[in-house]
């Protein structure tokens, strides 16, 4: 995919210098596609500008690493390989021992795990390096793998975007269908309804798109994954549908309708954010905006059914005796009749 040309001026670190040479191989590098060496950025920026010095160049790439404009890598060649984090997600590594090739995969599942660790540690991590080596496909079986280029990223991307947003509509369709067949309240199952019918017409929509997102590239189905975010491909709302089987009353099947789609809006705005301009990033922060409709929706028909019910609201925390400790209290009583 083409990379859009950043903002030098919000790239520069608070407090960083000035440089035209080091602006001039900033945005070469962020321009270009994959990783790249030293040596590599050298003969890019050389074109452009022959006055720049190799030593300029490399003190600059050591700059960006620190300033985390850049993330080095090392895939066993006895060089160290550069590639932009500039809109670019985290994400890890497949290297071939054989070939040093290396292909690149984006995982939820081992974010939230190192994120887990860090706060369990109290760690703030400023990168994380995950590199799986062995052998690829085609240096063990000889079976030359299809070419891959920007536009195939590109659709590859999406394509695994597409894939997430329908399992997770597939997901709220049935959990609300469900709902609505549970539900006693003839106006919280209008609503259980209701979000059913949008997700039977979202999912019809995203399939079509699919559809159409294959067309374009006869081979696109069998490429290999590259986000692989287990907890969302296989619906987000399917713990929800399970404990609905278990037996809830109508506020209960509101509240966990509610705990989905905040999870779901957050899981996709937080990596649509994250993601470069493409129809991936597109389809992840479309899909954030509905699934925040949904979570509003929701949230003012709990608030409606609790007033229907005459449902106690929680008390509000102020000053004076009534909301003192147990033991304060007790403590004022005894000596008052002492």
């Amino acid at each position: 995919m083409d990379r859009p040309l950043p903002d030098i001026e919000r790239l520069r670190p608070a407090g960083g210098k000035r440089s035209s040479k080091r602006d001039r191989i900033l945005s070469t590098f962020v321009r270009q596609e994959g990783h790249l060496s030293a040596d590599d950025l050298c003969d890019l920026v050389r074109k452009e500008d022959p006055g720049i010095g190799r030593a300029t160049v490399y003190r600059t790439l050591q700059w960006m690493v620190g300033a985390g404009i850049a993330r080095k890598v090392d895939f066993g060649e006895g060089r160290s390989r550069f590639e932009p984090s500039y809109r670019h997600p985290r994400h890890f590594h497949f290297v071939c021992n054989t070939c040093h090739r290396s292909s690149e995969f984006l995982s939820s599942d081992i974010e939230s795990f190192v994120e887990e660790i860090a706060l369990a540690r109290s760690f703030t991590p400023a990168q994380t390096v995950v590199q799986i080596t062995g052998t690829c496909e085609e240096c063990r079986t000889g079976r030359a793998s299809a070419p891959v280029d920007g536009a195939t990223t590109a659709l590859v991307f999406a394509r695994d975007a597409l894939r997430v947003a329908i399992a997770t509509e597939r997901s709220g369709l049935e959990f609300y269908t469900r709902a609505a067949g549970l539900t006693s309240d003839a106006r919280g199952r209008s609503v259980f309804q209701k979000l059913a019918g949008e997700e039977r017409e979202h999912l019809g929509t995203l399939e079509k798109r699919y559809a159409e997102l294959v067309a374009q590239d006869p081979l696109l189905e069998s490429r290999p994954t590259f986000l692989f975010f287990k907890g969302a491909a296989h619906g987000i709302f399917a713990e929800g549908t399970e404990t609905l089987g278990r037996g809830v009353d109508d506020q209960q099947a509101l509240l966990i309708g509610i705990k989905c789609e905040r999870r779901s809006h957050k899981f996709f705005k937080r990596y649509g954010e994250r993601f470069e301009d493409s129809e991936g990033k597109q389809i992840f922060l479309e899909f954030a905006d509905e699934e925040k409709v949904h979570l509003d929706l929701l949230i003012h028909e709990y608030r409606a059914l609790g007033e229907r019910l005459g449902s106690p609201k929680p008390a509000r925390r102020a000053h004076g005796k009534a909301h003192r400790p147990v033991h304060a209290r007790r403590r004022e009583s005894s000596a008052r009749t002492r």
